[in-house]
């Protein structure tokens, strides 16, 4: 059957309403009056609404009915990258699938093997750290309502699993898989544990499973110099953010918007496969609760969504969610280290797992790992070493006691306005790494970085980092969003994080000491630190958190310059203010900051260039090919029809060489009273510029691209038989619509990007107006009829209009009914 167009019209009040009674009688609703904000009554059992691209609205008369219908939906559109992810927070990997594989425990994909990551699994679950979180109260234990919703959600699961059995699962990826089983409650809060740690797993996990006392192993005792240390862990941790999720998200208060009150735009870039996938539903109890939006696979709340009157996203911050003590150790005795002048003994843990052999018997791998009162032992950052000779590097994780998040998602989604927002941030503390933006019925904007972040303050940094640490926290060594890492001096018990009354838990800062802004113009943040949240009311904010007065991401560039243009009616498009079409427009145009910077300069130094010709490794490269060709890319897009955006992209590519925008041969510097608008002007005259053209010519010729190919020829997809032109690129580029292409299993794909993107409108009254694309769709399962088909509206640059209120959806044609019995 052909798919419906993605905007579908509702039916007239009276079919509407007639609709409406239908549904109340296929779900055993009763025919009272709906509730307020358009909800019905509660209905005796669980029940599974289906609408449009297989969207389920679950409702329910209590939280474990609605984790009920929640479990039963995702496990029937993703039980195999839930099973896997259960498998890999129980530290089963090595045993099922064997050591060498590839885990992405973190935010990155295939970041570790399958031994380590089981090694870091197990010794969280030896040591009972989430066990002990959930004997504590709230907030740091889990609300009475998360403790529900969590209960329902593993009977949801397991109710799919048994009606469907393994061996009779739609998608091959874990059809018959002996790894395939019922989960308990403590699954889910250890998936849920597993994604609040993920900001530090990827950093550190590999070093904290291979630490070993000098003597233990064959590895290298040559410790660099300071210097050179900072400079390798700073070049490593900026790569591996431009190689993971990020995020943008843009609030428009009164003043901002045309036809409403506010709007919001969410657009994180997460990964396309594993884990770390969003999921779309609406979640209901009649009077309590009704909150839309997505949420990261296996976590039954709303993590980025709406309800009757906020709406809100998050972005990934710039604050280092860890911190690590340099210790120093006994040269005779090196698992002894100095505190406060005297000797203590590390503790030593003895980490079991089981393992595949490649024979199919088990055997067990056993690994010695050591801690200190800071925390344990780590012997790399980012894959950095950080030898275990005359000191050694402890870890202290912000989040590791954190599943406050719960809660806080809990709270998010039943907030009344931004200022309930803010409550539910301080309160809980339970954010990790990510900032928060909402908008609300009334017309507010808020930006709020309020996280679990460790408590350094400006002068304890002053009295306790390393040299190493001094460059890195500082960043006399800077890159645009490398968080402040900070090392301390391990051998003054000061130099621990203090404990703050005013905090949720130990050893974080107060959250009260933590950037805010509400407005009714415009907030938003696109990875940078807080400080131009709105560039006409810099924030302030201590150091742990992120840089000021220091150079924006051109992508922060164009997120600011898009909103005041649009606010201010200079865009060129017809009147002033957002509305759904133009706030579509900003994000989907997948205009390039870096091109409005530098392509005309480009196109004069082609055309400059001796005889065409440029010198690349020995390789004389002709270049004069490629200036008519982006002399004639006069859109500066990354839509799939545009000519020329491949080959800029490389070529971009290859100036930045992994520097910051400022390093660049700018004509005009950074300067701190614009900064929104500098660097500027590059130097047609530079031969970094003749270098990086003549480089991307080459790579392309070499790859059998031409140099004038489309988009869309280069950046598709394949799902099944379908190739799926993806626009976007990636995010050096300035360009908002991120897409970040890669290799996954040994196939051209998008590795993370755009993921869940949603628009929401309010008035000042009626409901919420939301438009919504899942890029990837809502199921993993290749067999799945949503698998691919919101992926084709993404790559057509169409959304869904999405269904809230009972009318709406009681009017969709593709209506299904699932009652939980």
């Amino acid at each position: 059957m052909a798919r419906r167009r993605h905007r579908v019209r509702l039916p007239m009040a009276v079919l509407a309403a007639a609709a409406v009674m239908s549904t109340v009688a296929a779900t055993g609703l009763t025919a009272a009056a709906p509730a307020a904000g358009g909800q019905g009554p509660a209905p005796e059992k669980p029940t599974i609404r289906y609408t449009e691209y297989g969207i389920p609205h679950i409702v329910a008369s209590d939280w474990a009915g609605l984790g009920t219908g929640y479990g039963y939906a995702a496990a029937k559109d993703n039980i195999c990258t839930l099973a896997d992810t259960y498998l890999m927070v129980n530290a089963q990997r090595s045993r099922h699938l064997g050591p060498e594989g590839k885990a992405s425990p973190g935010q990155n994909q295939n970041t570790t093997t399958n031994l380590n990551s089981d090694l870091y699994f197990q010794r969280i679950k030896d040591n009972r750290v989430v066990e002990r979180l959930l004997a504590e109260p709230a907030p740091n234990g889990p609300a009475p309502e998360v403790t529900e919703a969590i209960r329902g959600y593993v009977q949801g699961y397991n109710r799919y699993l048994a009606e469907t059995g393994v061996d009779n699962l739609s998608d091959p990826a874990c059809r018959g898989a002996d790894w395939v089983r019922p989960i308990t409650e403590m699954d889910v809060y250890r998936h849920a544990h597993a994604e609040i740690i993920m900001g530090s797993a990827d950093a550190l996990l590999d070093g904290l499973v291979n630490a070993a006392p000098p003597g233990a192993t064959a590895a290298s005792t040559t410790a660099d110099p300071p210097a050179k240390t900072a400079e390798k862990i700073r070049d490593a941790m900026a790569a591996s953010r431009e190689q993971s999720m990020g995020s943008n998200a843009l609030a428009v208060g009164s003043q901002g918007v045309s036809g409403g009150t506010s709007m919001l735009l969410a657009n994180p870039h997460f990964p396309w496969q594993g884990k770390n996938r969003m999921w779309q539903s609406q979640l209901t109890i009649p009077g309590r609760i009704n909150v839309s939006g997505a949420s990261l696979l296996g976590l039954p709340a709303i993590n980025i969504g709406y309800n009757e009157n906020v709406a809100w996203s998050h972005t990934v911050a710039t604050v280092a969610p860890f911190g690590l003590f340099d210790v120093q150790v006994d040269p005779l005795n090196p698992t002894k280290y100095l505190v406060d002048g005297a000797w203590e003994q590390m503790t030593s843990q003895q980490v079991a797992v089981d393992v595949r052999n490649a024979d199919g018997t088990l055997s067990q791998v056993t690994r010695t790992l050591w801690s200190t009162r800071y925390g344990p032992i780590t012997t790399s950052v980012q894959g950095v070493p950080l030898p275990w000779v005359v000191s050694a590097h402890a870890v202290r994780d912000a989040n590791l006691d954190n599943l406050r998040a719960l809660n806080t998602w809990f709270r998010l989604d039943q907030a009344k306005d931004v200022h309930d927002v803010v409550d539910a941030l301080e309160s809980t503390q339970g954010v990790p790494f990510f900032n928060t933006v909402a908008s609300d019925r009334k017309g507010n904007a808020l930006y709020a970085d309020i996280q679990a972040t460790p408590n350094i303050t400006d002068e304890h940094a002053r009295s306790c980092l390393t040299e190493t640490g001094k460059l890195l926290f500082n960043q006399t060594l800077r890159l645009p969003n490398v968080p402040p890492i900070s090392v301390f001096d391990g051998k003054r018990s000061a130099c621990d994080w203090p404990d703050d009354p005013n905090a949720a838990a130990p050893g974080l800062l107060d959250p009260r000491k933590q950037p805010r802004l509400i407005r009714t113009d415009f907030v938003g943040n696109a990875n940078d630190s807080p400080w131009l949240a709105n560039p006409e009311q810099p924030l302030t904010f201590p150091r742990v958190m992120g840089d000021s007065a220091a150079p924006r991401s051109l992508r922060t560039q164009e997120l600011i310059l898009t909103a005041q243009k649009r606010i201010d009616g200079t865009d060129g498009l017809p009147g002033r203010g957002f509305t759904p079409e133009t706030m579509g427009r900003l994000l989907f145009a997948d205009n390039s900051r870096a091109a409005d910077l530098a392509l005309n300069t480009t196109v004069s130094m082609c055309r400059s260039v001796p005889f065409g010709l440029v010198l690349v490794d020995g390789n004389l490269v002709n270049v004069s090919e490629a200036c008519p060709i982006l002399a004639a890319w006069k859109s500066h897009d990354y839509t799939s029809d545009s000519s020329g955006s491949w080959l800029f992209a490389h070529y971009w590519s290859f100036i930045l060489g992994g520097q910051g925008i400022e390093k660049l041969p700018w004509r005009v510097p950074f300067d701190p009273k614009d900064p929104v608008h500098t660097p500027n002007s590059l130097d047609s005259g530079s031969s970094v510029l003749r270098d990086a053209l003549g480089r991307a010519v080459l790579a392309l010729r070499r790859a059998g691209i031409p140099l004038n190919a489309r988009l869309s020829d280069v950046q598709k997809i394949t799902r099944g038989g379908d190739q799926i032109p993806i626009h976007g690129s990636i995010g050096q580029l300035g360009v908002l619509n991120v897409v970040t292409p890669g290799q996954v299993d040994g196939k051209f794909d998008i590795v993370y990007g755009s993921s869940f993107i949603q628009q929401v409108l309010f008035t000042a009254d009626g409901p919420p107006q939301a438009l919504s694309v899942l890029a990837y769709s809502q199921s993993a399962d290749p067999t799945s009829p949503h698998h691919i088909d919101q992926t084709k509206l993404f790559s057509a640059g169409q959304w869904v209009t999405e269904r809230f209120t009972e009318e709406q959806i009681a009017a969709s044609p593709e209506l299904r009914i699932k009652v939980l019995s």
